[in-house]
């Protein structure tokens, strides 16, 4: 069933009897695993949605002029370092409604992490090397995780109930509300949830040439 550039499909399979679980597929129009989006399950009951609290202190690297990883999932109230492992400065910035910040010129790792307390995609950038780019999606729910290079993601530790499915990815063409759907989970079977989406073209700046080296 398509659905402003996705279609979604889901169905119940058996898993053990402790705990509700969503089993996620995102895939492109042409059927191929898409890495990197998020998935995420909102409860209905929201008290639910509050169990574990955010995570430590989490880190996103630089290294070799790069952001990693590329998307970093996190539940709203995480802090998240910075650390530069390159041998040059690094000035990373984000302008984003969900959180603006920016860690002016620095090397090593910054005194103090950056808290995460609004939920939204947060695009992460580098005044001086324009090419790095990674995001952060910031979850109002702890129930979320990232698909791999097949495109698959696992939700665990469920508590049995309504939930609110969406998808989100950095090329997602379309808003992530039109996205979601509405699954009942229990706790003697698992959701499989498959997303067939429509993504935006890839666009990077290219990387400055290294002195010495050819290509990027």
């Amino acid at each position: 069933m398509a659905h402003a550039g996705f279609a979604l499909t889901f169905c119940l399979s058996p898993v053990g009897a402790h705990a509700g679980e969503i089993h996620a597929l995102v895939r492109d129009k042409t059927g191929k695993g898409v890495v990197d989006a998020v998935v995420v399950a909102l409860p209905a009951n929201r008290s639910a949605g509050n169990a574990g609290g955010a995570s430590a202190t989490i880190i996103v690297d630089q290294v070799n002029k790069e952001f990693i990883p590329y998307v970093l999932p996190v539940q709203v109230g995480t802090a998240v370092n910075f650390p530069n492992k390159d041998n040059i400065r690094h000035h990373v910035y984000s302008f984003s409604p969900a959180k603006n910040f920016e860690l002016p010129l620095y090397m090593g790792t910054p005194a103090s992490p950056v808290l995460f307390d609004k939920p939204g995609a947060v695009v992460l950038g580098c005044n001086i090397h324009d090419w790095m780019i990674a995001y952060v999606y910031v979850s109002d729910s702890p129930y979320f995780a990232k698909t791999g290079a097949d495109g698959k993601a696992n939700l665990t530790e469920l508590p049995p109930g309504d939930y609110t499915l969406r998808a989100w990815h950095p090329r997602l063409a379309g808003k992530e509300e039109a996205t979601e759907r509405k699954v009942a989970v229990s706790r003697t079977g698992a959701v499989e949830a498959t997303w067939d989406i429509g993504l935006t073209p890839e666009f990077r700046i290219r990387r400055a040439p290294i002195p010495g080296q050819r290509g990027y």
